[in-house]
Order: structure tokens, then sequence, then C-alpha cells
């Protein structure tokens, strides 16, 4: 039988790296995101997205895994990332667990610093009860720690350095 762990050892164990499935932009407020196969990320966010500023909501993420859990919560069958209108949607690695943790996305480094709370725009674009829905989905806001490009198909990891 082998040894437990130590929470502090525990809390840096993922069982895979991430990859970026979908990479948004909102060229203008209440405007539809476009999907883009690859942006820069610099200090204030992605270059093109109409919302930067520099600090802890800089770059929006979202769990793809959650998508099919919000798509339930309402009774669709799927929902398009680019309704909830966040940055980058991550695969294959649990963004809760990195929540105040340097993330390598892409050639970027930034951190985890906060859920990303739905607005009541999600009642519209969702439907009935869309609000709801992503509470606890919502995604994660963070900031800019090192710029760099993110693509489709790019890694996603905690830092090591």
């Amino acid at each position: 039988m082998s040894e437990p762990y130590a929470l502090a050892e525990l809390l840096t164990r993922h069982a895979q790296i991430g990859r970026v499935e979908w990479i948004g932009l909102r060229p203008a407020r209440k405007a539809p995101l476009e999907t883009v196969d690859a942006a820069d990320i610099d200090e204030s966010g992605l270059v093109g997205d109409r919302h930067t500023s520099p600090g802890k909501r800089a770059v929006t993420l979202i769990q793809a895994e959650h998508l099919p859990v919000i798509a339930a919560l309402i009774g669709a069958d799927a929902i398009d990332p680019a309704d909830l209108r966040r940055n980058i949607v991550v695969s294959g690695i649990n963004l809760t667990a990195l929540r105040k943790a340097e993330l390598k996305v892409g050639g970027a480094l930034v951190r985890v610093s906060g859920p990303c709370a739905p607005c009541s725009r999600m009642e519209k674009t969702l439907g009935f009860g869309g609000y709801n829905a992503m509470r606890g989905h919502g995604g994660w806001c963070a900031e800019v720690i090192a710029p760099g490009r993110v693509a489709l198909g790019d890694p996603v990891e905690p830092s090591t350095d």
C-alpha cells in the first residue's frame, strides 16, 4: 500500500495537460463574439477584444466539460461557446483546481484569479433559467503575467517556474 500524499502535493497533481478548444473575441459591447483560430495576449487581455483592462479580469476561461452541463440545465442539446461570452474554452484540466495558480496558455502565462460570474444577459441568451444554469459553471477570470500567443490546440498547464 502506498503512502498517503500531503495536501500540498495533491494540489499540484493533474492527470494530464489541458488544451485550448475555442477562442473568441468581443469586438464591441453587446456584439456577437468572433471565433478565431489564434490571438495575441498582452497585459490587458486578448488583442482585438473590446474588454481589455489590465488586472484580474483581463482574460476569461471556461471549462469545455461544463458546456454539456449548462446545456442540460436549460434543456438544450448543446451550447455555443460564443453565447457564454468567455475568451477561451479549455478542456482536459480542471480550472477550479488551478485557482490562484499560474497557468501556461499557449505562449502566454496567466494567473487564475477568481470565478467569472454570469451576467443577467445569460437569461436572454440561453433562455429561461440560463443565469442559474451558468452559476458554478461560468468559468474563471485571469490576469496576464507574461504576454504571448494562444492558438487552437495549444497546451494549457500549470507553470512549474
